[in-house]
């Protein structure tokens, strides 16, 4: 060191007291809740997870979190050093890509959240898929039609279609999207096709209501704008997922995003109705809390999710579109068949 050049007071000890594992270990407890949990996570016993954050705390002079038996919550200082503490290992985790482009590996624990029928369709074989690429990596994939708080579930991205509500949340488009209604041909073959949105009052519509809201309203594009009705039906769900196997096994019909029911729609097993009246566009979005904020696995996790989509949204928005109606075998003059 040059004679006379400036010093940090303490600087050294403090990066002796605090290391890296130890903030990975407060950041993994607030996100799962558990101490013991996070530990186990990036391989530590419950005494030694304890005993880690105990000396981060003294090393710190600050007590960073209230633990009882059920949770944990972070204290006001807490707070402040855990956006500390996730601004500097996302610039760790971008440390890494930049001197490792194109060889970049994901690690630790990445947490998904998605709804069911989306999740199990793309997102779910995505993160499968996405682990697979990365030994190192282990995938937790939550789906549930509820709205899920990123801060307090401690996802890390979250798949959804349709607007950004949450101001705090970055969203980037993965893939454009629109509902269809939709019936099965049985159904169809007893009821009938509707025609306009008013034969939808004649017909056995699935209502999706989810805890707390309102029934789902279906909304299409009509030559004088917009024009929206709240169906009413006898079944009602709270599940996406719920609501199109009804609509498979018969029972009425559906108004799904196109992502749900395309492979049942090129299967056979449903098919498009009122597509000369389709309803607004929407999208398909990844939501994460924060660019900055981002962990590697995260980003890659994001990019791969992107390129998932893209391969697939032409052939997806395709099954939406109007087709040909099975032709009706001839008919006598008497209303018979012919033999």
């Amino acid at each position: 060191m040059l004679a006379g050049a400036p010093t940090l007071p303490g600087f050294a000890e403090v990066r002796a007291m605090v290391e890296l594992e130890d903030m990975q270990l407060f950041v993994c407890a607030v996100s799962s809740g558990s101490l013991s949990a996070a530990g186990r996570e990036l391989g530590f016993s419950p005494a030694v997870a304890s005993k880690r954050m105990t000396r981060l705390e003294a090393a710190l002079g600050v007590r960073l979190l209230q633990r009882s038996s059920r949770r944990l919550t972070l204290t006001g200082e807490g707070a402040t050093y855990h956006e500390r503490c996730m601004a500097i290992l996302a610039d760790v985790s971008e440390a890494e890509l930049a001197v490792t482009a194109g060889k970049a590996e994901a690690r630790g624990l990445l947490r998904v959240a998605a709804p069911v029928d989306l999740g199990r369709q793309w997102v779910g074989p995505a993160a499968a898929d996405f682990a697979a690429a990365h030994p190192r990596l282990s995938v937790r994939v939550s789906l549930s039609d509820r709205v899920v708080d990123l801060f307090e579930a401690g996802v890390d991205v979250a798949v959804r279609i349709g607007a950004l509500a949450d101001s705090r949340l970055v969203s980037r488009r993965l893939a454009r999207s629109r509902r269809v209604v939709c019936g099965a041909p049985a159904y169809l073959s007893r009821r009938g096709r509707p025609r306009t949105i008013a034969d939808l009052a004649e017909h056995e519509c699935i209502v999706l209501q989810r805890p707390g809201m309102r029934a789902l309203s279906w909304t299409f594009r009509t030559e004088q704008g917009l024009h929206t009705v709240r169906p009413s039906g006898r079944l009602v769900a709270d599940s996406g997922d719920l609501v199109r196997d009804w609509a498979v096994a018969g029972h009425g019909l559906a108004f799904k995003s196109i992502w749900d029911v395309a492979a049942d729609i090129d299967a056979g097993r449903l098919v498009p109705l009122l597509t000369d009246l389709p309803a607004p566009g929407s999208a398909v979005n990844v939501i994460y809390p924060s660019r900055r904020f981002l962990p590697a696995r995260a980003r890659l996790f994001v990019d791969f999710l992107q390129r998932r989509f893209a391969a697939h949204e032409a052939a997806v928005l395709a099954a939406s579109t109007p087709r040909a109606e099975p032709s009706s075998p001839p008919q006598s003059p008497r209303g018979k068949r012919r033999a």
